[in-house]
Parts: structure tokens; sequence; C-alpha cells
């Protein structure tokens, strides 16, 4: 949950030291995913894939413009498909 309104531009980033992990306690690092995919949500609303990139340090925003109030959830969900025999 953002701490204080952040203004969105293209590039601008928010560090995985901003989220909370599944157990609320402050993350170090995205997951990195090789065989699968993020989805990103700001206030539940799941975003377009090309509107931002997740990184293990950080998500980017990608081409957009704008402001997220204070208070507004985000969430980063990580993926990894796993094939099993």
């Amino acid at each position: 949950m953002l701490a204080a309104n952040l203004t969105v531009a293209d590039g601008t980033t928010v560090l995985a030291t901003a989220f909370l992990d599944d157990s609320e306690n402050a993350a170090t690092a995205f997951p990195v995913v090789t065989n699968g995919y993020y989805n990103f949500y700001i206030n539940g609303v799941l975003q377009v894939g090309d509107s931002y990139t997740v990184s293990s340090t950080e998500l980017t925003f990608n081409g957009v413009t704008g402001t997220i109030t204070a208070g507004t959830p985000l969430v980063v969900k990580a993926v990894e498909l796993v094939t099993q025999t």
C-alpha cells in the first residue's frame, strides 16, 4: 500500500523493498521467474502486461503517466510454471 502519492511517468520505478511479502514482512526482492510471468495489480485491477516490467529489485512503469494516490494497494504476483512428468 502506498504511503504517499506516486507520480508515474515512463521509467518510474518502485523498489521491491517498498512491498510486503505473503507473510506481511518487508520484501527484500521479487522472485525471479524463469518459466512464467508476473501480474501487476493497482487497487485490485490487473494492469496491461506491457505497461510494466519486473526485475528482482524493482517494478518499472512503461509508457504510462498519472498519479497513484496514497493508500492504494499495489500487488506484484509472480507465477512460475512447472512441468510434471
